[in-house]
């Protein structure tokens, strides 16, 4: 392979669009992402995985790629997402605000977050100058200099109760347009998206359960936020697991509460899906009920590096093939 792949400085984004039931707009979307501007694949870029759900009509594409392309890549899916979703008619039990309502930034392996921060800035500079209508809410490293991270900015804008264009205030652009809604960009550590199933339809248990493990609540998981949606019949706990730096924290294994992965020499720790899933399941067997199963978005942090690393390697741009992109 090319000497130019070697030691590359790594970042990742997950994707997450308001579009799940047309399979071919959410894979345009994605093979958007792996183009230049003259039509030709880029090495330096690949789709890790697709993930779709058509009852949340949500789809979360994972793209990574050099830390000096992974901005002009998540620029040409999301030209091409404008193009194809409309927020005037999309409909979907999951909330969202913007036809593409989630831009993160993550370090992947020799860069920081700071400078994914600066990628994640520039890219809504360049979003809003591209896309008429489209406007911007900044959270974590993008947002100078407050940094506030994304569930503070989303309860600030209403996220979590569902959409009022009207009343939102974005950071760039203009008001928001009905059409493109409002996007969040960002950049933090890794956040991992983790769901767990409860055998139940009842909403307000899903709920219980939801806000015992939430990290903010006491005795609640770190670094771990939490919804529950009726989900195909049944309740499911959807899981935002955030990667965090602790002194505290020294047992990691496949056993243990928590995971452990270093980017740049910063160690980060995070709650392991195997861990959520058991306190979920222990919470709903304490209401005679069991849990059906675990669905990880994507991947763990080190799962995320090593796909991305071979894939580029071995010059893999739609990799999602390959591994089988989850259309549930």
């Amino acid at each position: 392979m090319s000497s130019c792949r070697v030691g590359l400085r790594l970042a990742a984004c997950l994707l997450n669009i308001s579009e799940a039931r047309k399979k071919y707009i959410v894979e345009n979307i994605a093979k958007a992402a792996l183009l230049e501007r003259n039509g030709q694949r880029h090495p330096e870029v690949t789709v890790l995985n697709i993930f779709s759900d058509p009852e949340y009509n949500r789809s979360v594409i994972t793209i990574a790629a050099s830390i000096e392309e992974i901005g002009n890549s998540v620029l040409a899916a999301c030209l091409e997402a404008f193009q194809s979703i409309n927020m005037e008619v999309q409909e979907g039990i999951h909330p969202c605000l913007g036809a593409v309502d989630l831009i993160p930034i993550y370090p992947l392996s020799g860069v920081g977050v700071e400078e994914c921060g600066a990628v994640a800035r520039s890219l809504a500079e360049n979003l809003v100058l591209s896309i008429p209508g489209c406007s911007v809410f900044l959270f974590g490293e993008a947002d100078l200099p407050e940094k506030r991270p994304l569930v503070q900015r989303r309860k600030q804008l209403g996220w979590f109760t569902r959409r009022d264009f009207s009343a939102l205030k974005p950071d760039l652009g203009a008001a928001p347009a009905r059409r493109c809604g409002l996007t969040g960009i960002g950049a933090s550590p890794y956040v991992m998206n983790c769901n767990v199933t409860i055998d139940s339809q009842d909403l307000a248990l899903g709920k219980e359960i939801a806000s015992a493990i939430r990290g903010s609540n006491v005795n609640g998981l770190k670094g771990v936020q939490t919804m529950a949606f009726p989900h195909e019949g049944k309740i499911e706990i959807a899981c935002n697991v955030e990667s965090f730096e602790d002194q505290e924290v020294t047992e990691t294994s496949e056993g243990s509460q928590y995971m452990a992965y270093s980017v740049l020499g910063d160690h980060f720790y995070y709650v392991s899906p195997h861990y959520i899933e058991a306190q979920v399941k222990k919470l709903a067997n304490d209401q005679g009920i069991g849990t059906i199963g675990r669905a990880l978005i994507g991947f763990t942090p080190q799962e995320c590096k090593s796909c991305a690393e071979y894939a580029i390697k071995e010059s893999i741009g739609e990799f999602w093939k390959i591994r089988g992109g989850v259309f549930m």
